[in-house]
């Protein structure tokens, strides 16, 4: 006599080898992570040259037991443990169409739509930095993107990246 499909099921996976997890393993800090913050929005120039640039700030940390204290990391896409960049709208822009262009796969976020009026209001600046920090958090994030960009790491962590360098 056979054993209902439901049962039949639970015995299939009941013999995989369950590792039971500490509370370190399950809530302590994760052994790699990656942070991604935009702030301290600036605004430069005067009349219709007029822009704000916003500071890209990226840590790539890595926790490891002792024996590996030194160990590099193992998210390749990021050269820098830690870095600080200042990025405009419009190099958003540029990041986004190309990325559009390298990650077929990958459905790339929008980012916090133009603004032409009020554009240099406190509250402007700071909803579009929260919506050019969530873009950044998710696509610096996605491991496609991480393997398959040529210009994630040096949108986010060259403060020497131009545009001019890439030709797309």
């Amino acid at each position: 006599m056979t054993s209902p499909p439901a049962q039949r099921t639970f015995d299939a996976t009941s013999r995989l080898k369950m590792k039971e997890q500490t509370i370190d393993e399950m809530y302590g800090i994760p052994e790699n992570f990656l942070e991604i913050e935009v702030r301290n929005p600036q605004t430069h120039g005067y009349g219709r040259k007029m822009f704000t640039d916003y500071e890209i700030v990226c840590r790539v940390s890595i926790m490891r037991y002792y024996a590996r204290l030194n160990a590099q990391t193992n998210i390749p896409a990021f050269k820098l443990k830690q870095s600080s960049v200042r990025r405009r709208y419009s190099d958003f822009e540029w990041f986004r169409d190309v990325l559009e262009r390298e990650s077929s796969r990958v459905n790339i976020p929008s980012l916090p739509g133009k603004v032409f009026t009020n554009r240099f209001a406190d509250e402007v600046i700071e909803a579009r930095r929260e919506g050019l920090e969530r873009f950044l958090q998710i696509v610096a994030g996605h491991p496609l993107i991480q393997t398959g960009s040529k210009v994630l790491s040096a949108f986010i962590q060259d403060p020497n990246f131009s545009r001019e360098n890439y030709n797309y």
